[in-house]
């Protein structure tokens, strides 16, 4: 099967860890992927931001930027017509972005079954944080692109909801987590623990408890939670381990100053995806202080594939993939000094965080959390509409995390 990638990341992050991730596994499958993305994407090293997209945001006004995301629409359609009439896809796979309806317009002309990943509701998303000016045309690009795939497929059973209210039927949802190449992420064992030693040594890290972090880290991860905690635990070995860096890093490190525990914290700023394996198996416990209500964490996947005792904020989505006591300690978010218990708590136990750590390990085979089944079911789904055929319900009622309730 021919599959055209359609999407329009420009930013070498999280975000393109999942599109690398999909078009590996969907060609490992043995489908021709197709892509159809920004050709600056290609030279740019992981971590690495778009400089023109953050500097159009900046100095122009809101509107003027907003409407240049639209019109380049317009020329990405004819990128994909170029592409459409050259490699002849079956069908089009599209990441989501607002003010993005090229791809539609393309599986209209050449009617093209188009499958829609949606990461976030990003008119509501931009509309808190960036202040949309054009209201009308971004919730009607977001709308109309919603409306017109044949299946959405957003990462969560919350975001489900959000796609239904705005019209999407139930039954052309499927909820796909994110997921873990397992076998590259976590590859040798014996392997990787020679690379976490490595580190432990390059940090300094021999000899303490080490709590870790992944990501791109902003004042609401709430990390200053953690140094409150280590500082109220001086006499312990209790150490943070930021693998990444963001806007929140200056804040931390001068929380950690007034608090006299400036030697108790390591940030590494942005290291490479091919470090991140042997600096997660440093970590005794996981770290996920916060999350966006309807988010699928790469960082959850990776920590459960290498077995780490996590903590996480007891809410929706993440209940999708975790479970209190077993897989994972939670926290009430509506309580203030849970957080802090429930860390303490882990710190204190080797037994819970052996125990929590094999049960998080057990559950990616046990949910079929794979970039690898992520792609069986985008391939399943594509043959399906091409061959005119109905749903199979079973293939994609596999984990809790495929189910929409209802609020």
């Amino acid at each position: 099967m021919k599959i055209l990638y359609h999407h329009r990341v420009a930013s070498k992050d999280g975000q393109y860890v999942h599109i690398e991730e999909i078009v590996s596994a969907l060609r490992e499958l043995g489908h021709e992927v197709i892509m159809s993305e920004p050709t600056s994407i290609n030279s740019k090293d992981f971590g690495k931001s778009s400089g023109l997209v953050k500097n159009i945001r900046t100095l122009l006004p809101g509107f003027v930027h907003e409407l240049m995301e639209f019109v380049y629409c317009f020329f990405d359609y004819f990128k994909l017509v170029r592409l459409i009439r050259k490699h002849k896809p079956d069908c089009i796979y599209e990441r989501y972005n607002l003010f993005f309806p090229s791809g539609i317009w393309a599986k209209k002309r050449y009617k093209l079954p188009l499958l829609l990943e949606v990461n976030a509701p990003l008119y509501e998303e931009r509309s808190q944080h960036d202040s949309i000016q054009l209201n009308k045309l971004a919730n009607w690009s977001e709308r109309y692109v919603w409306n017109n795939a044949e299946y959405v497929l957003p990462v969560t059973g919350v975001l489900a909801r959000k796609v239904i209210d705005k019209g999407v039927p139930q039954d052309r949802i499927i909820v796909i987590p994110n997921g873990i190449n397992f076998n590259e992420f976590v590859a040798n064992a014996d392997q990787l623990s020679v690379v976490a030693k490595g580190h432990c040594e390059q940090y300094n890290l021999q000899d303490k408890l080490v709590l870790g972090f992944t990501g791109f880290v902003r004042e609401w991860h709430r990390l200053d939670r953690v140094l409150e905690v280590i500082a109220a635990n001086q006499d312990q070995n209790w150490h943070l381990l930021l693998v990444g860096d963001g806007p929140a890093r200056s804040s931390l490190e001068e929380t950690a100053k007034k608090l006299g525990i400036e030697s108790k914290m390591t940030i590494t700023g942005i290291v490479g995806r091919d470090q991140m394996p042997g600096l997660v198996t440093t970590f005794d416990i996981a770290l996920q202080p916060d999350v966006v209500e309807y988010a699928s964490p790469l960082k959850l996947f990776e920590y459960l594939a290498l077995g780490k005792a996590i903590l996480a904020p007891d809410s929706e989505n993440i209940r999708e993939i975790l479970t209190d006591g077993e897989n994972a300690l939670m926290f009430n978010v509506t309580e203030p000094n849970q957080f802090a218990e429930q860390l303490s708590r882990l710190c204190s136990s080797n037994e819970l965080r052996s125990q929590l750590g094999e049960a998080a390990f057990n559950s990616i085979e046990e949910q079929k959390l794979y970039w690898s089944h992520n792609a069986e079911k985008i391939a399943q789904l594509f043959r399906q509409l091409l061959n005119g055929e109905a749903l199979d319900p079973a293939l994609f009622t596999s984990t809790s995390s495929n189910t929409i309730t209802e609020d």
